[in-house]
């Protein structure tokens, strides 16, 4: 792990995406993080440790899921598939489909196999899964807030971990897709899934891989930013804020389906400039707690003084 002093910084982005604003001014306090996301090979030992099953080895209950199609009721998880060609950019629909036997240890289909993968960053984790695998660690997730504070680097305000371009003199700095998502990759960071963790430079905190390869959870629910009114002629800022109420996390376009979200930072793999340019600290996207992919990770956390 390493360990982050705490301070002031400037959270949020006010030039790409509306979930982002507004840029307010936050204190966070000193923690130690991972310096990686938690690789298959750290994950394999919480499993052997412990006999743990995640979310994606588990079939779904038909009463969780009351209007669930009773052939779907079988273990698995979300795995992206390159189209062949342009599609509607609206309809995630064309890329994501639900695998039978894909998991943490299948994570490319139920014909792969994640010990061949040790130092890539482990996929297929619900929530549940990063939150149990903390607890054994003695760990914890990360906030949003420390979690960008992290990613920063001590770059305060800047678009990326590492300045304000995102490929300087053409030079790839983090794991995303290069060409027209989701079927042009060029591959010029040498990648069509998960990178091993520490394939790119480490940002200003000796940090790898916040930026790109998989997204990571945080603890908090996904809401709108808040921007904490402070008295008239305070000098005082947010200290350690947090996310909204579970409540605020829900769907309003699935109202059928009330699972809550939380927040997801850093971008993946899949994040490319023509579609979901999140490769960069203040980005954030929602994600049901259930749901597990093969573009979600996660690293942890201990809130104690150096």
């Amino acid at each position: 792990m390493a360990f982050v002093e705490g301070g002031a910084f400037l959270m949020g982005s006010d030039r790409f995406y509306p979930e982002e604003a507004p840029v307010r001014r936050v204190q966070i306090d000193s923690f130690w993080i991972d310096k990686t996301p938690v690789t298959n090979r750290e994950f394999a030992q919480f499993v052997t440790a412990t006999g743990y099953r995640t979310l994606a080895e588990i079939a779904p209950d038909s009463k969780d899921y009351p209007d669930m199609d009773p052939a779907m009721a079988q273990a698995g998880s979300l795995l992206f598939q390159r189209t062949t060609g342009p599609v509607d950019l609206g309809d995630y629909s064309q890329w994501w489909r639900f695998s039978f036997g894909t998991d943490w240890q299948h994570p490319h289909g139920p014909n792969s196999n994640a010990g061949e993968l040790p130092d890539h960053p482990v996929v297929h984790v619900a929530f549940e899964d990063a939150e149990a695998y903390a607890r054994w660690a003695g760990k914890a997730l990360p906030t949003e807030a420390e979690w960008e504070f992290a990613a920063r680097g001590g770059l305060d305000g800047a678009d990326y971990a590492w300045g304000n371009e995102l490929a300087p003199e053409g030079q790839m700095l983090a794991n995303y897709w290069q060409g027209a998502f989701p079927y042009g990759n060029t591959l010029e960071d040498g990648y069509e899934r998960t990178s091993p963790v520490r394939t790119f430079p480490a940002n200003g905190h000796g940090l790898y891989d916040m930026i790109g390869n998989v997204w990571e959870w945080t603890v908090d629910w996904f809401a709108q930013p808040r921007v904490e009114r402070k008295a008239k002629g305070s000098c005082c800022v947010p200290s350690n804020p947090r996310g909204g109420t579970k409540r605020e996390s829900l769907d309003p376009a699935m109202p059928h389906t009330p699972i809550p979200r939380k927040v997801l930072k850093g971008g993946s793999h899949l994040c490319a400039a023509n579609y979901c340019q999140r490769y960069r600290p203040a980005a954030r996207h929602p994600q049901a707690i259930d749901s597990a992919t093969s573009h979600i990770g996660f690293r942890c956390i201990r809130r104690e003084r150096k």
